[in-house]
């Protein structure tokens, strides 16, 4: 049955693959390939693997608090059950740092492919007219959203494939190994954010638990097949882009050293068909429904985080409110949209992504902790999808969280506390009025 006094219940499991896949897909197209400048092939490998390692078992962990509390809020109402009100609000603020924060990032790459194709075109204002369109979109209605979502995901993904079938036919294994661990381990270290954003997102799935149809049985599907189909399209990728030329060929537009490119692919495909080559310019175009998807993906999931804390209250109650007309959170995406407009102002790419990393890490440690406490102090409560090899997954990805976090510290701290000075601010302006409402 359909909510009269809420969200509607209209997405399906392949929905909800194409939501999971869509929120991330953009990471295979852009930033990662900054890594490579930090820990070189190996070092960059190393990292990836490990990150690779954390959301397996973070998303079937996760994947089990999505199923027992299948709420719009994520993170923020599972902590909320399993650690408190306070703990639970700090993990809503970190879960909606990462979703406002890295939309920005992946509209700037948008305008600026739009500006490659028509220089007459300032990347800003397509970027600024980028967020206007998609927030329209999620204010018509989640199906609608859904459906577009699906659709430019898999021409997406079938864009990566067809990109792996003609550059893998030239791979040379000594360009893998060639200057493959320049920075040592320190970058190892170095790499991790770059090798997160080959993630980064997949979480959304669960905050359209309350749109989804039968979420108790669909939601572990669309984080199964949703990281399946990453896992593979990010070993593709990596392989077949540095396989090419070197991981200085897909790093520095020159291909030696200076400028970097936010373009691994064009830069990789460019030595196979040179740049004026019809399927060059083919999948450079259908290279665009990759940024789209994520971005798209992204709006929405950061909708329906907003919303929940709007409807309990935690946030101005204003933001909390259902569309009557759509029966979508309008006022949540609008102001979502507006915080991501003064963030594209900044002009601060590589900085947001980098704090919009440090909000997503803060929700993955806050959330396996709460499925060990919840497993601990709530044995009784129902779980539709139980983590496998429990306790040893939601262990693993902690671990692997934490070090993580510390090693993005190290690495920047100034970004570190800028983050950590966005949340306790929010908190202690929580805390005030809280006080005062009593």
């Amino acid at each position: 049955m359909e909510q009269k006094d809420g969200l509607k219940k209209t997405l399906t499991p392949f929905m909800l693959w194409g939501l999971g896949v869509g929120y991330v897909i953009s990471g295979m197209y852009f930033g990662w390939n900054l890594g490579l400048e930090k820990g070189g092939t190996l070092g960059m490998a190393i990292a990836t693997v490990a990150i690779m390692i954390m959301y397996v078992t973070f998303s079937f962990s996760y994947a089990e608090l999505a199923c027992a509390i299948p709420k719009a809020g994520g993170v923020f109402d599972y902590a909320n059950t399993a650690l408190g009100k306070n703990i639970g609000f700090i993990a809503g603020i970190a879960q909606m740092v990462e979703f406002i924060f890295a939309p920005p990032a992946i509209a700037f790459a948008i305008g600026a492919y739009f500006n490659a194709f028509f220089p007459q075109v300032p990347i800003l204002t397509s970027a600024i007219a980028v967020y206007f369109i998609f927030t329209a979109l999620n204010v018509y209605g989640v199906k609608a959203a859904a459906s577009f979502e699906v659709i430019i995901t898999v021409l997406a993904v079938g864009e990566l494939l067809l990109f792996s079938g003609i550059t893998l036919p030239k791979f040379r294994a000594e360009n893998l190994v060639h200057n493959n661990f320049p920075n040592g381990w320190s970058g190892v270290f170095a790499a991790i954010p770059f090798a997160i954003w080959f993630f980064l997102g997949i979480e959304g799935v669960a905050n359209v638990a309350e749109e989804t149809k039968n979420p108790q049985r669909d939601i572990s599907k669309g984080f199964g097949w949703g990281i399946f189909t990453l896992v593979v399209l990010c070993v593709l990728v990596f392989i077949a882009t540095i396989g090419i030329g070197g991981w200085e060929a897909i790093v520095y537009k020159n291909g030696k050293s200076g400028e970097t490119s936010d373009s691994p692919l064009p830069l990789a495909l460019s030595m196979i068909t040179g740049d004026n080559h019809l399927m060059y310019h083919l999948l450079i175009t259908v290279g665009l429904f990759g940024l789209v998807a994520s971005f798209h993906g992204l709006v929405l999931a950061a909708g329906r985080s907003t919303y929940e804390m709007g409807r309990v209250k935690s946030i101005p109650a204003i933001l909390g409110k259902i569309s009557p007309k759509f029966q979508t959170p309008a006022n949540a995406l609008i102001g979502n949209m507006v915080i991501g407009i003064i963030a594209l102002l900044s002009g601060k790419t590589a900085e947001i992504i980098i704090i919009s990393v440090f909000g997503a890490l803060t929700l993955y440690i806050i959330s396996m902790v709460s499925v060990m406490i919840l497993r601990k102090n709530k044995p009784e409560m129902e779980r539709p999808f139980k983590t496998p090899v429990y306790p040893l997954f939601p262990i693993i990805a902690l671990i692997i969280s934490c070090v993580s976090f510390i090693a993005m510290l190290i690495y920047n701290l100034k970004l570190g506390l800028i983050y950590s000075g966005i949340v306790l601010g929010i908190f202690l302006l929580y805390k005030i009025f809280k006080k005062a409402d009593q």
